[in-house]
């Protein structure tokens, strides 16, 4: 058996890159902008210096889960494919300075959040932090098929933190920004899943894939999606709500359920090829659907500031 253990033993020097590919930016980028959208469309304006530190540090912060994430994932990433290139399996970080790295962020982010916003704000990232790196990492991830449901929770928070950020509390509207992410993030993490199960397999991590199968995998997208749908289309009747946001929500979510059937009805003698290409295109729909449904809510709230747009 290789001893994979060299590789966090002797790596090579880390470059600038390598640290902020460490932080995870795609997914800190998702974290920026679902937060930012909290923050818009929250009933409370921010000054435009407040709201530009406290996205920086809501960003650090969703960083500083990537690198605890990857300090504690070293063995499993070298593993899969998609993750062998990352800068502790490849040698190029070591797993201690992941983890001082993701502990120093940690502090920086909810402290200054704190300081700049308030400290429900704060509270709510450090537990946002805690979640994705304990919960979800640490515990979740290596022990039940239901890891991503549940760890889906640590994703779902930013908007919640966004809009505490201007109105210092919580309401019906960021919990059903945070239930939209919430149920949204099965079907799109599955999809991914479905076209890298091998991955998953030889990581031993008990991916739904893995452990019940694509069949069953492909119905729980179906029903995640379904259930998805009117808790998407519910926010319009809200505050935050309006007819432009129904009718994105509308055509996104018809686009979101015919693709979800299309991966249920999927035969499963088709080719290989075939069945990566339907999947890989759920999964890019998925990326798809949550921005331009945080872009609608956004559109609404500018169109509301000048009296337009509303029922």
């Amino acid at each position: 058996m290789t001893d994979t253990t060299a590789v966090f033993e002797q790596p090579r020097e880390a470059g600038f890159g390598d640290y902020v590919a460490l932080l995870k930016p795609r997914v800190m980028s998702l974290v920026v902008f679902t937060a930012l959208a909290g923050l818009v469309v929250a009933p409370v304006s921010v000054h435009p210096m407040i709201a530009f530190t406290s996205i920086l540090f809501i960003a650090i912060g969703g960083g500083a889960s990537g690198s605890l994430n990857m300090w504690w994932d070293a063995d499993i990433d070298q593993v899969m494919r998609r993750t062998q290139n990352r800068p502790v399996p490849s040698g190029r970080v070591t797993k201690d300075e992941a983890l001082a790295v993701g502990l120093a962020l940690s502090g920086i982010a909810v402290l200054m959040l704190g300081l700049a916003a308030n400290w429900v704000a704060a509270g709510l990232l450090a537990f946002t932090i805690f979640f994705y790196a304990v919960v979800y990492t640490m515990w979740l991830k290596r022990s039940t098929p239901q890891n991503i449901v549940i760890g889906g929770a640590a994703g779902a928070f930013p908007p919640m933190i966004g809009w505490a950020v201007a109105t210092g509390g919580v309401s019906l509207e960021s919990v059903l920004m945070f239930a939209l992410i919430f149920m949204w993030t099965p079907p799109h993490f599955w999809a991914l899943a479905l076209f890298m199960k091998e991955d998953y397999s030889n990581a031993g991590v008990p991916m739904l894939t893995v452990t019940h199968g694509r069949k069953s995998t492909r119905v729980h997208i179906l029903v995640y999606t379904l259930l998805l749908a009117p808790l998407a289309l519910g926010i319009a009747a809200t505050s935050i709500g309006g007819p432009v946001y129904l009718a994105a929500s509308l055509v996104l979510n018809a686009a979101f359920i015919r693709g979800a059937l299309r991966i249920w009805k999927r035969d499963e003698d088709v080719a290989e090829a075939d069945a990566y290409a339907v999947e890989k295109s759920f999964f890019k729909l998925s990326l798809v659907y949550l921005f331009l449904h945080f872009v609608a809510l956004m559109a609404q709230k500018g169109l509301a500031a000048y009296g337009l747009g509303g029922w």
